[in-house]
């Protein structure tokens, strides 16, 4: 069984969570593109786990886990993640975690570059992370960047390859920007005080995923952010750099014949966005703050507060449609515990026209939303539900009109953080 575990709207929909959960019945996680711009939060007995880089996974004991070769990777920030976990006494090696040479290295440079230019931008900047996710992937496509093969050379080759991209960045970096140049030497001391640790780690997982989707293992393909930050179909220019959607699982993984079985849309009971760009169902004042404290919206990769909304049905229909979702899983169904009307976006209205089409550029900055209310189950305590029969009627009407309104079968149901507390809706 191949299984993808996608975001369907902005990103933070709880895709950690699913893919903690449901990778008990899987030999094999792997990650297919993105970086360390986004954080994947998992509740289990160990504790509590902001994920950026590893794959989700790291935390099954019998689990693969898989850096694929579409990813953009930090490897400072991989040795700190690495270590937090090992302190908290997860065990981590060549046998449970693999990352693939052609995998791209985010460089210490890019994360300068990814500053300077927002903080050049101001007030039209794109929301960026910072993390220099969009530097790492143009440098990549512009074939100049390092990959996580050249870590196992320590020749002559890497001093060359450092000096010449150290004089190429200085071109804007130096010149540009004005700001300190990049130095050869420092880039080479950082990729072996980081490399280093991760030598034994590198490997050709094409050859490792082939021989497992041969042998009929159950491989997940995990994504990072959502359909809505796309580079191609989401919301440009304020999307991610990489492609977000289950198309690429394959691709990005490292597999590129193979092919999906099932589709797992991750999506939340209410909406939710992280950086700047069009948000067209999002709430303000005592509404939207009641909202971002109940569900504890706040980036955890970033620590920003997130921007919130109602269930946004124009959105989520498009983001199902992108990702070719089989099955959907519902998160964070709890944190509307508190409403006695559950807001829903079932429509934007352009230029004074109603539409119930996701639109693209200018006409989506001028979308205004179209709300009607469903009825709540306010004081009603989820987190106790295993069984759909257990959920109050108010709460099992709401999954079914999510169902039908973005035409694709809820299957999931989180009704709390932990990994114990979801209901399987057959």
């Amino acid at each position: 069984m191949l299984t993808a575990i996608v975001g369907i709207n902005w990103g933070d929909e709880g895709k950690g969570r699913m893919v903690d959960l449901l990778s008990r019945d899987y030999d094999v996680v792997c990650r297919y593109q993105g970086g360390n711009n986004a954080g994947h939060t998992v509740v289990n007995e160990k504790g509590k786990f902001i994920l950026n880089l590893l794959p989700s996974g790291i935390l099954r004991d019998n689990t693969v886990n898989v850096m694929g070769t579409g990813m953009v990777i930090d490897i400072e920030h991989l040795c700190g993640e690495l270590a937090r976990l090992r302190e908290a006494g997860v065990s981590i090696g060549p046998g449970n975690l693999k990352i693939s040479h052609r995998a791209s290295i985010c460089m210490p440079y890019h994360r300068l570059l990814d500053n300077l230019e927002e903080d050049r931008l101001g007030d039209a900047r794109f929301g960026s992370t910072r993390r220099g996710i969009a530097p790492v992937y143009a440098d990549k496509y512009m074939k100049k960047g390092f990959r996580m093969e050249e870590l196992l050379e320590s020749g002559q080759s890497l001093k060359e390859k450092a000096a010449a991209v150290a004089e190429w960045k200085n071109l804007t970096v130096r010149e540009g920007y004005r700001s300190r140049p990049v130095e050869a030497g420092e880039l080479l001391d950082w990729l072996r005080e980081f490399g280093e640790p991760l030598r034994e780690l590198i490997c050709d997982t094409t050859d490792y995923l082939g021989e497992a989707v041969r042998e009929g293992k159950n491989v997940m393909f995990e994504a990072q952010l959502g359909a809505l930050r796309d580079i191609d179909y989401g919301i440009y220019p304020y999307t991610s750099s990489s492609t977000t959607l289950a198309a690429y699982a394959p691709l990005g993984a490292g597999v590129p014949a193979a092919r999906l079985d099932q589709v797992v849309g991750v999506i939340k009971a209410y909406s939710s966005c992280v950086g700047e760009g069009p948000f067209t169902a999002e709430l303000f004042g005592p509404e939207g703050e009641a909202l971002r404290e109940a569900g504890g919206e706040y980036g955890a990769a970033t620590g920003r507060p997130r921007r919130v909304g109602g269930f946004d049905v124009v959105a989520s229909r498009y983001g199902v449609g992108l990702q070719g979702a089989t099955a959907l899983a519902l998160t964070k169904l709890d944190v509307l515990s508190y409403m006695e009307r559950i807001p829903v976006c079932v429509a934007y209205e352009i230029d004074g026209v109603r539409t119930e089409e996701f639109p693209s550029g200018e006409r989506l900055r001028r979308a205004k939303p179209v709300y009607e209310y469903r009825a709540g189950f306010r004081g009603c305590r989820l987190s106790g539900c295993r069984t759909k029969e257990k959920l109050p009627a108010a709460a099992l009407d709401y999954i079914r009109y999510i169902e039908a309104a973005v035409g694709c079968p809820v299957k999931y149901v989180s009704v709390g953080a932990s990994r114990e507390e979801y209901i399987v809706m057959e």
